[in-house]
């Protein structure tokens, strides 16, 4: 894994200097600890730094193809890299290194932007064509690593893994985006499509950009997009089988590596599943670890142990606080943008603890998204049966004023919150499912923003993209829908961004068997019951893992990573809550309502009303503004 920055002129051909681009790629160092490189010609300069995992020896970067024609800076990996580089040398290139840089040199002269279509593999990269002129940026199908960009003042394209790479170029403008902040409150991160400095984007996943001399440059233009309008043929026992196979492909070839390479396993099916499976694949003992909590519970560590003794894993685990806020600060400072999903101080933990023995370890994220396993899955399908037995105007009607009149729980577990159950029945469902997902109410959002703010967003409203998304989704019912957002919205604006930002923060590649484009695609054309059946979410996958996990882990209740902000802000950083009120960096803004922040925080302090999750967004806010802005 690595970090890659740079610059490109579309225009003149400006000088660049090579020192410019050295800062931009060193501010990443932690991405790439084990070497580093510039390149820089009339027009173009490339950066990269340098986490070494395969051909360890060779392949450094900036690479350029045998006549100097070709340069590239790559972070990612390509799984197939062996099959194309045998495919490439049939049609007469001649190789010169054991790794896929190469190889993706070699695909560019080959096929152009066709290349994308055979590549297996997490990818962030950019290549300079000097014969034709172009700069070519390209991400991966699902949005497993990043890559942001801005035009600057001096005409100059700028690029970088992370959003500090740009930070570091002294031309960017910094100046806060109100909509995505608008964005961030909504879901606790900044989605794919914005970012809190205005004027920088992000490569969405699944896209490429093609930027030509002397043309302006182009929107990006979308290379893949999985499909949800297809059913898979075939009976139970056929399909659990070809998934058991694309399992076992997708987790044998992301076990190639030239440095240690282990996994994570908290004990649940996902990344019990991925350990078995590598316990299959491999000819010594799996390194796994995980981490427990002292919070009553939710401590994993005995499944965790379940699963290691049954693999005969070479098993690390380790006690964390659950009130570790001390991490807060790095946090921050890892993600650049504000990011309020609590569950990467855990993350960033269990990071560290691979990292001591590791560069390398598997996860278990995404088959949630694939295989519907989030319990908001099974709430959404359920109230899409209602809907589908009432009329919208009956339903608005019966259950808009059962809602109103029902008295408000946030507080509860989501069954015993009716209010919110009704209000959504009473309305469409693309619109429920995305104020679902959310974290701060769009009611609530409007109440803290000021009328300059509202003034300012002229209509955005974050829940929009999501249902436009779902709108638009290529699927055939509601399920479909649900899963095709979250994989165009929050899987790569939460999920992948907290894996690659925690991972990257000790210089550990963390690699996600499970989002497997083709396995990703198999699970996409499987009928809905068999994602989701009788409430049990993943049915498929769990059948075709019986063979291999007890059942007590296959079908446990979830539990996952936990923070417990809310006691947090009635405890030790209740000051800190109360302190939001006066803080000068969102008082600068312009944009919020302290006094109402204020009584929003005494609230919760005194457990009258429940606002940790929206004062865990604020404290994460303060802080990414006044590290991006001062």
């Amino acid at each position: 894994m690595c970090g890659i920055a740079g610059l490109y002129y579309p225009g003149t051909p400006k000088p660049v200097d090579p020192a410019r681009v050295r800062a931009m790629a060193d501010v990443m160092a932690h991405r790439g600890p084990d070497g580093s490189g510039v390149w820089t010609a009339p027009g173009v300069g490339l950066g990269h730094r340098r986490l070494s995992i395969i051909d360890v020896e060779g392949s450094p970067q900036p690479m350029h193809g045998a006549d100097g024609a070709l340069s590239i800076v790559f972070n990612g990996e390509i799984y197939n890299y062996r099959a194309l580089r045998q495919e490439l040398r049939a049609r007469g290139w001649a190789f010169h290194s054991d790794g896929d840089t190469e190889v993706l040199l070699a695909a560019w002269a080959a096929w152009g932007p066709a290349m994308l279509d055979r590549l297996i593999g997490m990818f962030a990269f950019a290549i300079h064509d000097a014969r034709a002129n172009t700069l070519f940026l390209a991400r991966d199908r699902l949005g497993v690593k990043p890559l942001h960009y801005v035009e600057l003042a001096d005409g100059a394209l700028a690029f970088a893994s992370e959003l500090k790479g740009l930070i570091a170029h002294p031309l960017l403008r910094r100046a806060p985006d109100v909509t995505a902040i608008e964005d961030y409150l909504a879901f606790g991160y900044v989605p794919d499509d914005a970012c809190i400095v205005a004027g920088v984007k992000k490569l969405p996943a699944g896209h490429f950009l093609l930027v030509e001399r002397g043309k302006p440059v182009p929107a990006p233009r979308q290379w893949w997009d999985v499909s949800f309008a297809d059913r898979a043929s075939g009976t139970p026992a056929a399909l659990e089988e070809e998934l058991r196979a694309h399992l076992r492909e997708a987790v044998r070839s992301r076990m190639v590596a030239d440095v240690p390479l282990g996994a994570f396993l908290s004990g649940g099916v996902d990344s019990s599943a991925v350990v078995a499976l590598m316990a299959e694949a491999s000819t010594q003992a799996v390194k796994t670890c995980t981490i427990g909590f002292t919070a009553a519970g939710h401590d994993e560590r005995g499944y965790a142990s379940i699963i290691a003794e049954r693999f005969a894993t070479d098993h690390r685990a380790r006690i964390v606080d659950a009130s570790d806020f001390g991490l807060i600060d790095p946090l921050a400072h890892a993600f650049d943008e504000p990011f309020a999903d609590a569950s990467a101080l855990a993350t960033l933990q269990v990071c560290a603890l691979a990292r001591e023995q590791v560069t390398v370890a598997l996860s278990g994220d995404g088959a949630d998204e694939a295989f519907a396993g989030y319990r908001r899955y099974r709430f959404h399908a359920a109230e899409e049966r209602v809907r589908g037995l009432l009329p919208a105007g009956l339903r608005a009607g019966l259950f808009g004023t059962l809602g109103r009149f029902y008295p408000k729980a946030d507080w509860a577990p989501r069954p015993l919150r009716a209010k919110t159950t009704l209000l959504a029945l009473a309305g469409d469902g693309a619109e429920a499912y995305a104020q679902a997902v959310g974290v701060t109410t769009p009611a609530l959002r409007r109440q803290l923003f000021t009328d300059a703010a509202r003034r300012a967003l002229a209509g955005h409203r974050a829940e929009d993209r999501y249902v436009a998304a779902m709108r638009d989704a290529p699927a055939r019912d509601g399920l479909d829908r649900a899963q095709y957002a979250d994989m165009k919205i929050w899987l790569p604006g939460d999920i992948l961004t907290k894996s690659d930002r925690t991972s990257m923060a000790v210089s550990l590649e963390a690699r996600e068997p499970l989002l497997d484009h083709r396995l990703v695609e198999f699970a996409a054309r499987l009928p809905a019951s068999m994602r989701l059946r009788h409430g049990e979410g993943k049915w498929l996958m769990k059948k075709a893992m019986e063979r291999y996990l007890p059942r007590e882990i296959l079908y446990r209740p979830k539990m996952g990573f936990v923070t417990p902000v809310s006691a947090w802000f009635r405890g030790a950083l209740a000051d800190q809550a109360a302190a939001l009120a006066k803080s000068r960096r969102l008082g600068d803004t312009g944009w919020f309502d302290l006094d109402r922040l204020a009584r929003l925080a005494e609230a919760h302090r005194t457990g009258r009303e429940e606002h940790g999750r929206t004062l865990w967004q604020f404290v994460m806010l303060e802080k990414s503004l006044a590290g991006l802005f001062g």
